[in-house]
């Protein structure tokens, strides 16, 4: 079992937006580590308390083949000038590679979190 990191911002806090951006980071993640989603045991987003037009967990379960992995939504902690409109996942992965071949994925204004990750 393998833990992979990614966020990603929204351009407003609009549901399409949150659609968005979810889908594009779970494809992402899953095309960076050439992953199925039988492989994921779990998925935990949490978003910023400034998102509140759709839940992340919404977005990724109207994906196909996400329909049976259990998902999670939660706050992420208010802090002071903290990132805003970002969403956060934590995928949870049958995956048999050591973590320094994992690719973690932040897109657009995430790439700030971890910058020595975002460059893959």
């Amino acid at each position: 079992m393998r833990g992979i990191r990614g966020a990603t911002t929204l351009a407003a806090d609009e549901k399409d937006a949150v659609f968005a951006s979810v889908r594009e980071l779970l494809s992402e993640i899953l095309r960076q580590n050439k992953l199925s989603t039988e492989q994921i045991g779990a998925a935990i987003f949490s978003a910023t308390e400034d998102i509140t037009a759709a839940f992340p967990a919404a977005a990724a379960r109207s994906l196909p083949g996400w329909d049976l992995v259990p998902l999670f939504d939660t706050r992420q902690m208010a802090v002071n000038e903290s990132l805003k409109r970002c969403v956060r996942v934590l995928l949870l992965v049958d995956l048999d590679l050591p973590q320094a071949k994992i690719h973690h994925v932040y897109l657009h204004g995430a790439n700030k979190l971890r910058p020595d990750l975002a460059a893959d």
